[in-house]
């Protein structure tokens, strides 16, 4: 039965990639854009799934398991988490399903977070993750604490949930429909609040399906990605399980979704952004261990069963990520107007992977034409497109156009949404090859 494990990653892979659904950029844009958009998304995951999880346990299908709440271990390892999500560009998750779009970084970042939960949960680090672990208090969940139905709190949550997405929606259609790539249906994105209802399904499916197999529990990250090393390491068949075969699956799915729909290319990072995913994954690794799960089992599944723990994750991980944000999510290159369009208006062809060696009159803003403007972000990971466009908009004069090439997937649902918040007319949208896209942004 471990094989339905594999399925339901292939579907949540595949939903991910298409609905480039990443908790990191959900949190991140809520200190970088001063905008609660994209979280709804989780909170529709939340919603849908605790309904499922309060109707499977009502049914008595499953019996989900809540341990003690360890509000040291939790409050730390969520900071270091939200810190580390945003060092490696992704979430657990983000980073399984980015790794399948082609992300060089998001390769080094799995791996030292593997490594690193592996050691937390399995090896040398195992005493240290123990003690904090063992620090905890007697209460669960917070319905259990009140003596109420979790359905009160699901079905709660869930009318919520439906106010901040209607008024999300009407918003966005009050503003004019943002400009969307013109696009096969099967290519397009999905909406990221129909990827976050197609989770939340997948997330109820999962428990069942994983019970059957021998484990109480739904989606995880952090311990099938440690189970994954371990296996590597030891060749011990216990650690070949449905949760590794899921975190396989979500790679694969991702996979299959960015290849068929031309949105797959290795992309190489910078120096910088190389060790960037390698002290990112530490801590993502060393953080969740420490937490008890990552955006996904802390964020996605505690938070459905309205566990201490899931929601004050949560909240600190999402501290981390504000701090993380505040300190490293400046701008790229150098935005300022350029002397001369002679000098500048320069161009080059994508090369087949993100690794370009570019002069220092590539580097920057670029004029190419009378009051346009080129900003080249290829090999560049989400935020920093946006960030460095951001940065060059506040230099452009009204009536003035920036080009921004890029080929971070994230960047073709935030780049426009950005520029329909600021009243920005977008001109052109176009994809340019495999995971290429070029937008052109009148001010």
């Amino acid at each position: 039965m471990i094989v339905t494990g594999l399925l339901v990653g292939l579907l949540l892979g595949a939903v991910m990639q298409r609905g480039r659904f990443c908790v990191t950029g959900m949190l991140r844009d809520i200190f970088t854009l001063k905008s609660w958009r994209s979280i709804v998304a989780l909170l529709v995951v939340i919603s849908v799934h605790a309904v499922g999880l309060a109707g499977l346990t009502t049914a008595g299908i499953i019996s989900p398991e809540v341990d003690d709440f360890a509000p040291f271990a939790v409050i730390l390892g969520s900071l270091l988490f939200g810190f580390g999500i945003v060092l490696a560009g992704g979430c657990a998750s983000g980073t399984w399903y980015r790794s399948g779009e082609g992300l060089v970084g998001s390769w080094i970042a799995l791996i030292f977070y593997g490594l690193s939960a592996a050691a937390m949960k399995r090896g040398a680090l195992q005493p240290v993750n123990e003690f904090l672990r063992s620090k905890t208090i007697p209460i669960r969940t917070i319905p259990e604490t009140l003596g109420v139905s979790p359905w009160w709190f699901a079905l709660g949550l869930t009318a919520f949930t439906i106010y901040a997405v209607n008024f999300y929606l009407q918003r966005d259609a009050l503003r004019g429909r943002k400009t969307a790539l013109d696009l096969p249906l099967w290519q397009r994105p999905l909406h990221l609040y129909t990827a976050g209802a197609l989770v939340g399904i997948l997330g109820v499916i999962s428990w069942p399906l994983s019970a059957a197999s021998g484990r109480n529990g739904g989606l995880g990250i952090t311990t099938p990605s440690a189970d994954i090393f371990s296996f590597v390491v030891t060749a011990q068949a216990k650690h070949l399980n449905w949760g590794t075969l899921l975190v396989v699956g979500i790679l694969l799915g991702s996979y299959f979704a960015a290849k068929a729909t031309g949105e797959f290319r290795v992309r190489l990072p910078d120096a910088i952004q190389a060790q960037r995913s390698v002290f990112g994954g530490i801590l993502m690794g060393v953080g969740a261990a420490w937490a008890g799960g990552c955006t996904v089992g802390n964020g996605m599944v505690e938070t459905s069963l309205f566990s201490y723990q899931g929601w004050v994750a949560l909240l600190f991980t999402a501290v981390g990520v504000g701090a993380a944000s505040k300190v490293l999510l400046k701008p790229t290159q150098n935005t300022a107007l350029p002397v001369s369009a002679s000098e500048s208006s320069v161009s080059f062809a994508t090369a087949p992977v993100a690794l370009k060696v570019r002069t220092e009159t590539q580097q920057g803003l670029r004029q190419i034409a009378p009051n346009t403007y080129a900003l080249d972000t290829l090999g560049a990971v989400c935020p920093f497109p946006l960030v460095d466009a951001r940065s060059a908009m506040a230099n452009l004069s009204e009536g003035d156009s920036l080009v921004i090439d890029f080929d971070c997937t994230q960047a073709t649902e935030t780049i426009p949404q950005w520029a329909t918040d600021q009243g920005y007319q977008v001109t052109d949208f176009s994809k340019k090859g495999s995971a290429g896209w070029q937008i052109t942004v009148q001010k």
